[in-house]
């Protein structure tokens, strides 16, 4: 049995400039990390000619491309898989929806999957840009190239997307003192909603081609908030960065009306009451996980989310990207 695993991801700054309406124009750039929450695909093979998928609904087929699931239809197909002979099971830490990154993740451990069922090795790199292949390219999916890179490379990392489709990453020179802080003080609360990302990316997307000018200064604005967040974590001013993730929400939320509503709004308010020194909702938007900074003030802040009903969700950070765990 082949067991491959991907780490989900939190943006740090400078989302939604990795969609190619915009960074094919102006270049994009990102600050995200890849945690210690996975999505997992196993694979093996069986003695009847056909595949048989589990995720959220279970397969039974005798083709590649009679199956539903689009990114292991496209997967396959990628890899020349069509004969059967296999079982294909996913899971994950944390449901699909939430905000991090859970697609580009899936898409990633597929294919290092498949690529040790048939005995390829390849980079981690390249495993991205075939998942970037299949969801944007091939599907046609309102998407952008973060989560697949961060979900394969891991680490905290910087992300450059140049204007001919290049990926450039480098790791934050973060000192480790640094890294354990903004670990120990960064939470997560679950806000209970769960959604897709397509609909409001598609409305990002829809508005960069046609050279909207309040989504374009707002993208442009985002991207420097990328620049001044590097700056400040590889400079250890991590209330600097907290301030500047407040200043990022503020304009995210101004991006499209899908990307809040009252009571994340609520809970915001509530966190910044409560010790927050900065914070935003992680993804595209309109549910999900929110993200708050907090250092003396944790306790208090854990305290009155939970009491607001908000499950928290502790992680560490993830530096191997993604890897097989069994084979």
């Amino acid at each position: 049995m082949i067991i491959a695993r991907s780490p989900l991801r939190i943006s740090l700054g400078g989302g939604g400039t990795d969609l190619p309406s915009y960074y094919e124009r102006f270049g994009g750039f990102l600050i995200t990390a890849a945690i210690d929450k996975y999505v997992y695909i196993t694979l093996h093979e069986i003695f009847v000619p056909e595949f048989i998928i589990k995720y959220s609904k279970l397969e039974r087929v005798p083709r590649a491309d009679q199956i539903e699931h689009p990114i292991i239809r496209e997967a396959l197909k990628m890899m020349g898989i069509d004969g059967g002979f296999l079982e294909l099971t996913s899971m994950a830490d944390i449901p699909a929806g939430t905000g991090l990154g859970s697609s580009g993740s899936f898409t990633t451990a597929l294919l290092k999957a498949l690529h040790a069922h048939k005995k390829d090795l390849v980079p981690n790199a390249e495993l991205a840009a075939q998942a970037c292949e299949i969801e944007i390219n091939r599907l046609n999916e309102p998407v952008g190239k973060q989560d697949q890179y961060i979900a394969a490379l891991g680490g905290i990392t910087c992300f450059n997307f140049h204007k001919d489709g290049r990926v450039e990453a480098a790791p934050v020179k973060i000192s480790e003192e640094s890294r354990y802080n903004l670990e120990d003080n960064l939470l997560l609360f679950f806000t209970g909603y769960s959604r897709s990302a397509g609909s409001i990316l598609k409305d990002q997307n829809e508005k960069s081609k046609q050279d909207d000018k309040a989504m374009l200064e707002n993208l442009h604005f985002t991207k420097e908030l990328g620049y001044a967040s590097q700056k400040a974590i590889e400079a250890g001013n991590l209330r600097d960065f907290a301030r500047l993730m407040d200043e990022h929400w503020q304009r995210k939320r101004s991006r499209s009306s899908g990307m809040s509503n009252p009571k994340i709004n609520e809970w915001y308010d509530m966190a910044v009451a409560n010790g927050a020194l900065g914070g935003k909702l992680i993804g595209a938007g309109g549910g999900g996980f929110l993200m708050f900074y907090a250092e003396e003030g944790k306790a208090r802040l854990r305290h009155a989310m939970r009491q607001a009903g908000l499950k928290e969700v502790r992680f560490r950070f993830d530096f191997e990207g993604t890897k097989l765990v069994g084979s």
